[in-house]
């Protein structure tokens, strides 16, 4: 049994499918990089992660964090999963491109090969039906446009057509399809808001044929007691057993989209969500491997990692950089024990922090710790821990030419970050903390470090929010930003995630 959301953290635009007894999802990962994850499970509710389909995109300016250029808001959005002929597919498209890619594998842990599809599908959806491949795409109207048995571009003289219009007031229009042939028809799920407020809302439609008229309506108009703020936007699956899930998502606040899992049933070959047209509090499902042990979506790090050879080290799956990182200036063998951060570049804040690498933080609330080294810091340095988005938070070492102190820097809509607090501190190494509060989008985060064994608070409590302007949920990251001189070193040790389900 689990209480909805099944999950806790910023897992957006969910696609699902089932190959034999084992589910996979994949989910939006923006502008954090290895992208485009896709997550594991035996029973729908408890998921792991099963690995990520890119490590790099097209190592643009922006997705490297080059000079003043960033991918926020942008990067990888809404992937679409499917898996034919002993084949696993992952298609999505990238704002900051404005590409389309396909990343192909025979498993789902890679490797993964890349090829791009000639044209922009927004949100697009992949269907293979027999010996033809179809996408479904597209905001407002919904297209469905055939593609080259190959993929990689629509096909000459294919069908082409718009399948799917909005009609009447909203607030947000058709999107987020997702398209499945189940018993010989038709079925198109997608996300609006109707009406003049916003409320998050799912839709479905049918038809005969690809050629035909898909009738549909909304079937899904619940926030399961959670600020009006709707439930919507994934796919649906089948079990071994022949009973069917949706799973889609909600928006808690600046802790990111959560999906939830919804039961479905089938009436007069329409789909119908929900228990009395209610996603359930509570929901029991089956598992294919009852005795399976999964890995935790957040996780603790020591960070001793052995390495082999002239292998990359790999981290644990839980752990996403900021953008592209620069492999050459960071390690975790240079000093056992320790995520070690060298900069390579002059930045005046956090957000064009290279390597900086983040967890997702988890609803309700969580707490972090880390133990930083800043022995090697150079004047003019900053290194710490964050909360991670477009307003974001920190606390951290900064280095001077006269000393070292301890700051908090917070940013406010309209600034590029304050410094809030700063105290002097004699030693090199310092215990930092935050505690992070989503729990009715309260969304606060507090900084606080280590003074003999008490925690002291420093600076203001800061304000977190979910905007477009970094369209993800709030990350915990470990930083270091130089801005005089580079080649300056941070290592973080003892890294501790604390929370409660």
């Amino acid at each position: 049994m689990s209480v909805n959301p099944i999950l806790k953290g910023d897992f957006p635009d969910p696609d699902v499918i089932r190959v034999g007894d084992t589910y996979y999802m994949v989910s939006t990962t923006m502008h954090f990089m290895p992208g485009g994850v896709i997550l594991r499970s035996f029973d729908l509710i408890h998921w792991e992660i099963a690995s990520h389909i890119y490590d790099k995109l097209d190592s643009t300016k922006g997705q490297t964090l080059s000079g003043d250029s960033n991918i926020y808001g942008k990067g990888m959005w809404a992937a679409t999963i499917r898996y034919h002929n002993h084949t696993f597919y992952v298609l999505f498209v990238a704002n900051d491109t404005g590409k389309t890619y396909l990343y192909t594998a025979q498993n789902v842990e890679g490797p993964w090969e890349k090829q791009n599809i000639k044209g922009f599908y927004h949100d697009c959806s992949l269907l293979f039906d027999e010996n033809r491949v179809f996408l479904v795409y597209g905001g407002t109207q919904i297209h469905l446009t055939e593609l080259k048995s190959d993929l990689s571009g629509p096909k000459a003289g294919g069908l082409n057509r718009v399948i799917i219009k909005e009609t009447g007031k909203y607030t947000l229009g058709y999107e987020g399809a997702h398209i499945y042939k189940i018993n010989g028809k038709y079925y198109v799920f997608l996300i609006h808001s109707p009406g003049y407020g916003w409320f998050r809302t799912q839709a479905a439609f049918v038809s005969d044929s690809l050629e035909g008229e898909f009738r549909g309506r909304d079937v899904l108009r619940d926030d399961i007691g959670y600020r009006n703020q709707g439930v919507a936007q994934g796919g649906i699956v089948d079990t071994p057993d022949g009973e069917w899930y949706g799973i889609l998502f909600q928006d808690r606040g600046a802790v990111g989209r959560i999906p939830v899992l919804v039961p479905v049933t089938w009436k007069d070959d329409f789909p119908v969500f929900g228990i009395g047209g209610k996603v359930p509090d509570t929901i029991v499902t089956k598992s294919t491997r009852p005795d399976y042990k999964y890995k935790p979506l957040y996780s603790s790090d020591d960070f001793h990692y052995p390495k082999s050879g002239d292998q990359n080290v790999k981290l644990k799956d839980v752990w996403e950089f900021n953008h592209e990182p620069d492999s050459r200036l960071w390690s975790v063998t240079q000093r056992p024990g320790a995520y070690r951060i060298q900069s390579g570049k002059i930045s005046d804040r956090l957000e064009q922090a290279v390597n900086t690498l983040t967890q997702r933080m988890k609803f309700p609330g969580c707490e972090i710790i880390v133990t930083l080294d800043g022995s090697q810091l150079k004047p003019g340095d900053y290194a710490g821990l964050c909360a991670l988005q477009g307003c974001f938070g920190l606390i951290g070492m900064k280095r001077e030419e006269w000393g070292r102190y301890l700051v908090m820097i917070g940013r406010q809509e309209g600034d590029q970050g304050k410094e809030y607090a700063r105290i002097p501190v004699n030693q090199e190494t310092v215990t930092l903390k935050l505690v992070a509060n989503f729990q009715q989008m309260k969304d606060e985060v507090e900084f606080y470090y280590l003074s003999g064994s008490e925690w002291k608070k420093l600076g203001i409590t800061q304000k977190l929010y979910f905007k477009l302007d970094h369209f993800t949920g709030c990350r915990a990251g470990l930083y270091l930003y130089s801005t005089k001189q580079t080649g300056g070193i941070a290592d973080f040790m003892d890294f501790q995630y604390h929370y409660t389900d």
